[in-house]
């Protein structure tokens, strides 16, 4: 009886706690409209000097930041499950029951698609997903792409001091306290809107894939890119196989563009979506917005996780007369 009243006591305070927020953003956005930032596909630089040079200047930019704020939510994410399983409950809970179910559901999924192989994929399979739905869902946190540095701008916008050295942009008119001029630099910024990182994902899934399926079939997985074996026994179907050696070639090069640009495009409409509706309607859609980009990033996560799955799993398979038992 205690613990029913307990819950209703906490619903009915998320409930309140839900009106005053609704109500709270109805109020600010009349006294500091958003302003539509600068949309920019490139990440920004966050530090005025280079971290480095290699072939150019490399400097530190709020992608980079958002990556060290996803391995820490990883890492945070690792010890929170860590420390219950080496506790003496047996009843899963919390965020370790939530990383239990997926990854047992992920396992599953790898079984029925890879067979005896399932131990070795299952950990890139598990990996990329929980990698890209952290970094999906880390986005959407507040202070993504509005708390940053100020900096002049030929389109830029006025300024007011809303607190002893903190600046906030408001629309451009007469009244305000500074000239005009000044655009923002987010110092975090979501990190599947990096090209680079998608490409780099990327890369790691294609590489993965071909090194399962030299370990499952040896040197003779490279066979189905270069098949000559019978272009002089019989030359007519020796060239067929040939050419559709090349064409599997190509199609595993393309992979890399696929999987890249599916995870960018998408994630960065999302960003696009989410600037244009906070800065048009700004009292209640972007709530619905946030909601639909989380079960994007929940989707995006798993397409990329179960193609990587898919295609080392057919890895490990030969093809025709080359299939091992």
């Amino acid at each position: 009886m205690e613990e029913t009243k307990t819950r209703k006591w906490r619903w009915g305070v998320n409930r309140w706690l839900v009106l005053l927020f609704a109500i709270l953003t109805a109020v600010s956005v009349n006294y500091f409209f958003p302003v539509r930032p600068h949309i920019q596909v490139a990440a920004e630089a966050v530090s005025k000097k280079p971290l480095f040079s290699l072939g150019g200047d490399v400097y530190l930019t709020n992608t980079m930041l958002a990556m060290l704020v996803m391995d820490a939510i990883i890492l945070a994410l690792a010890l929170a499950v860590r420390s219950f399983a080496k506790g003496d409950s047996l009843v899963p809970k919390g965020i370790y029951g939530a990383v239990e179910a997926l990854m047992e559901a992920l396992y599953n999924l790898t079984e029925s698609s890879a067979g005896k192989w399932t131990k070795r994929i299952f950990p890139y399979f598990a990996a990329i997903t929980l990698v890209v739905l952290v970094a999906n869902w880390s986005k959407l946190l507040p202070g993504y792409e509005t708390i940053g540095l100020l900096h002049h701008s030929d389109h830029g916008n006025p300024v007011q001091e809303i607190l002893p050295g903190i600046y906030s942009l408001v629309q451009g008119d007469a009244h305000a306290e500074t000239h005009d001029g000044y655009a923002l630099i987010g110092f975090l910024r979501g990190l599947p809107t990096d090209l680079n990182f998608t490409v780099a994902l990327a890369l790691f899934s294609v590489f993965m894939t071909q090194v399962i399926g030299v370990r499952a079939q040896g040197l003779g997985y490279f066979l189905k890119f270069l098949n000559v074996r019978t272009i002089f026994t019989k030359p007519g179907f020796g060239a067929i196989d040939l050419a559709v050696g090349i064409l599997e070639l190509i199609s595993e090069l393309a992979k890399i563009l696929s999987f890249a640009f599916r995870l960018f495009g998408n994630m960065f409409a999302g960003l696009v979506l989410l600037i244009l509706i906070g800065t048009m309607l700004p009292t209640f859609l972007p709530s619905g917005i946030y909601l639909f980009e989380f079960f994007i990033g929940l989707i995006q996560a798993f397409v990329f996780g179960m193609l990587t799955m898919v295609f080392m799993a057919q890895a490990t398979v030969g093809h025709g007369g080359e299939e091992h038992s």
